[in-house]
């Protein structure tokens, strides 16, 4: 019990620090590129920088304002008590970031803004904004805005996110469009799909591992070649052709992405006449590979 009890104190502790670095990652991305040039991708913090163009109200108390009818539905969908508190602290923690940053960067920073190419400030919004973001899901929470739809979106049909923040966000854009100009609204639109990929890849990692399905004649010798050549386990079975009625073995393996070149010649050495598909992965979980969480 107490060795399970550190695990549960060390978990929180991990999520707590994503939440923080998260969060002060997008809100560094979002004053620092996103904001001086009103580069508004999508969400509450887009709809923030165009009431603020028009009242001159804080972004940051904008962006907790017009939070609270999404942490309602988020409250419901995405985790009640826990969910709730995670997110309530990341949205007040980035509208305080953001406007002390807004306030204090220009201070401090040999030149503010630190770059007045706009590609540039829209490329690293989006991209330091994703990791943020993704980090803050990590922690099982989101950013607030629309950042909670489009995670109720992604986990109730498994679309990534970066689709889910085009469909989610593209009216504000369109929005920010008619406000500043559509020349700004293209580089929202570039700074929104580059968050969602950023958000993807921090979330599921980089696609290390490939799995290979091979069809053959030669099953026995193809699993002992695949087995001690790649130092990896194998499935296998046996299946039917559609087409020609005719019985053959399949052999399913998971590997590192550096061997698939190694699988290629171990195939084409036992059974020039096989059928192979590699595929990509995300993760390899158990043995051989990344431990599962929990496992003592």
């Amino acid at each position: 019990m107490r060795r399970v009890k550190w695990a549960a104190i060390g978990n929180a502790i991990r999520q707590f620090l994503l939440l923080v670095v998260g969060v002060l990652l997008a809100a560094f991305a979002y004053a620092a590129f996103q904001v001086p040039f009103n580069i508004a991708a999508g969400g509450i913090g887009g709809v923030s920088i165009v009431v603020n163009h028009y009242t001159g109200l804080s972004v940051g108390m904008l962006y907790a304002v017009m939070n609270i009818p999404l942490l309602i539905l988020g409250f419901f969908q995405l985790g009640r008590w826990g969910f709730l508190f995670k997110t309530v602290f990341s949205v007040a923690l980035f509208s305080v970031a953001t406007d002390y940053i807004t306030l204090y960067l220009p201070l401090y920073a040999p030149q503010f803004p630190l770059t007045d190419d706009l590609l540039l400030n829209t490329i690293y919004g989006g991209i330091v904004g994703g990791i943020g973001g993704g980090l803050i899901f990590q922690a099982g929470a989101t950013m607030g805005g629309t950042g909670i739809l489009g995670r109720v979106i992604q986990m109730r049909t498994g679309t990534p996110l970066s689709q889910v923040y085009l469909w989610t966000d593209g009216l504000i854009v369109i929005t920010m469009g008619i406000v500043f100009g559509w020349e700004v609204s293209l580089y929202a639109m570039l700074a929104l799909f580059l968050n969602g990929l950023a958000s993807d890849y921090t979330l599921e990692g980089p696609s290390s591992v490939r799995t290979a399905s091979i069809i053959t004649n030669r099953p026995e010798e193809m699993t002992a070649a695949l087995m001690a050549g790649l130092d990896r386990g194998v499935s296998r079975w046996e299946i039917t052709g559609g087409y020609t009625g005719e019985t053959r073995h399949m052999i399913f393996c998971t590997i590192f992405r550096p061997q698939v070149n190694d699988l290629k010649r171990i195939v084409g050495q036992i059974d020039g006449d096989a059928f192979v598909i590699i595929g990509d992965a995300h993760q390899a979980l158990g043995s051989g590979f990344v431990p599962l969480p929990g496992r003592r």
